[in-house]
Order: structure tokens, then C-alpha cells, then sequence
């Protein structure tokens, strides 16, 4: 069992780091790096990679920001032009990962309107490192124990003060690796090659993942997460995410099998 243990702020003089910040950038760096490569890879520009990062990340913190509000925090906040700002304040903490694939989708349609170019293989590259990313952010969320669990003696759980749980950035960050490391081997062995692969694979792979895994987030204890008709908004997120992947897979096939 894991010790409990709080790391929230490294100071550096006058200069205070949010732990939970501070993983969440080198997610997003390392993703970056690790797309661009695969864009290389692929003897496409660059530049249309960051801008297209650009696109991404500015509506995801914000629709992030304003989904945790909505659906985990309403009660602190009120609807009004005076707090519109803490509405927004993203560097506040207490972000909302569906929000910021809602985001995502925003930000995708703004793209497609400013460059009209074949986006797809972009956003495989992005999609085959999101996993590595989303890993490295997640231990954010477990050196700050912000996402407890249910009660557990199971060996990953953490000894919280109240008694042993599951954590769930902990969970959601091994998984990221995982699920990283199954990447790079499927593409090893060439089975992505040439398609529509890697996005609608981790749609389908995350969603199904996060929908189990919320039914272990914490009932009881000082942190319980929001929950509508019994499930969290995650696991609503997760439905449309399944689906949307689905979708896509068929959509490809389709596409193929005219072609042919």
C-alpha cells in the first residue's frame, strides 16, 4: 500500500509552482514533442501541427474551466458578470478533462474553417501521443490526492487519513502509459499504417475505461465527486466518447469500402 503523502506547491524563493500545473505543462510538452515526430515522420509541415495545438488548448482550459464549474463546483460560484472571472480563471485549478475535449471539438471546427487542409493525419499524430501526455498530467492530479477513491486494501491503494483508497489519478495515469506503450507497439507492428487509426481507438479505449473507473471514485470522505441519475458527468462524456469513436471507425470503413 502507498503512503500518504501531499505535494502541492515547489517553492523556488519568492516563486511558488503548482505541482498539479507544473505536470499538466510537461504533459502537454511531451505530447507535443512526441506528435511533431510522428509528424516528421510523415513528411508533413510542421507548423500546422503548433497551430493547430493552438486551436486545441485555448477552448479546452476555458470549456474545461466552465464544465468543472457547471457540474462539480456550482455551489461555489455564481452567474454573474461580477465573477466571470472565476469562471475563467483556469490557473485557479479545478479543471474538467470532458470540458476540455468539448473544447477540443471547438476548436477542431475553427481550424477547419481558417485552413482547409486534409487535418486527419494531424490529429492521429496527436491522438498516438495524447496517451503520454495524459499520463504525465495525471500524476499531477495523484501527488495532490485530488480524485480519492473508494475504500480498498488493493496494493495501488493510498493510505488517505481517513483509511486506504483507491486514487484516481493514479489509476488514470498508469493507464495513460499503458496505453501508450500499446500504442507505440501496434504502430511497431505496423497495423495503424496509413489510417484513420489511433483516433477513434483511444476514443473508444478511454472512454470504456473512465465509464468503469468512475463507478470507484469515492462515495463518502471530505472529496465526492458530483453525480446525476448515479453516474458522474465523466461517464456521461465517456458514453459520447465511446460513440463518437464508433462512429468514426464505421465512417473509415465505409470510406474504404468504396473506394475499393
Amino acid at each position: 500500500m502507498i503512503p500518504f503523502f501531499s505535494f502541492h506547491v515547489i517553492r523556488l524563493g519568492p516563486v511558488a509552482i503548482q505541482v498539479w500545473g507544473l505536470f499538466v505543462a510537461l504533459g502537454l510538452v511531451a505530447a507535443l514533442l512526441v506528435a511533431g515526430r510522428e509528424v516528421r515522420y510523415r513528411g508533413l509541415p510542421i507548423d500546422i501541427l503548433y497551430d493547430l495545438a493552438i486551436y486545441f488548448l485555448i477552448p479546452s482550459f476555458i470549456l474545461a474551466r466552465v464544465f468543472y464549474i457547471l457540474f462539480y463546483d456550482r455551489s461555489s460560484f455564481q452567474l454573474s458578470f461580477g465573477d466571470i472571472w472565476g469562471w475563467l480563471a483556469v490557473w485557479r485549478g479545478g479543471l474538467s478533462s470532458f470540458g476540455g475535449f468539448f473544447g477540443a471539438v471547438i476548436g477542431f471546427f475553427l481550424f477547419k474553417r481558417r485552413r482547409y487542409i486534409d487535418i486527419w493525419p494531424y490529429l492521429e499524430a496527436l491522438a498516438f501521443a495524447f496517451p503520454l501526455g495524459y499520463g504525465i498530467g495525471r500524476l499531477g492530479c495523484f501527488l495532490i490526492h485530488d480524485h480519492p477513491g473508494i475504500s480498498s486494501t488493493f496494493w495501488l491503494a493510498v493510505n488517505f487519513p481517513d483509511g486506504p483508497r483507491l486514487d484516481h489519478g493514479l489509476l488514470l495515469s498508469l493507464f495513460g502509459f499503458v496505453l501508450f506503450v500499446v500504442f507505440v507497439w501496434l504502430k511497431n507492428k505496423k497495423i495503424s499504417q496509413g489510417r484513420t487509426f489511433f483516433l477513434p481507438l483511444l476514443f473508444v479505449v478511454y472512454g470504456v475505461f473512465r465509464f468503469g473507473l468512475d463507478f470507484l471514485r469515492a462515495w463518502d470522505g471530505l472529496l465526492v465527486d458530483s453525480r446525476y441519475l448515479l453516474l458522474t458527468p465523466a461517464q456521461y462524456g465517456s458514453i459520447v466518447l465511446v460513440a463518437t469513436g464508433i462512429l468514426l471507425f464505421r465512417m473509415y470503413h465505409l470510406i474504404l469500402y468504396r473506394l475499393n
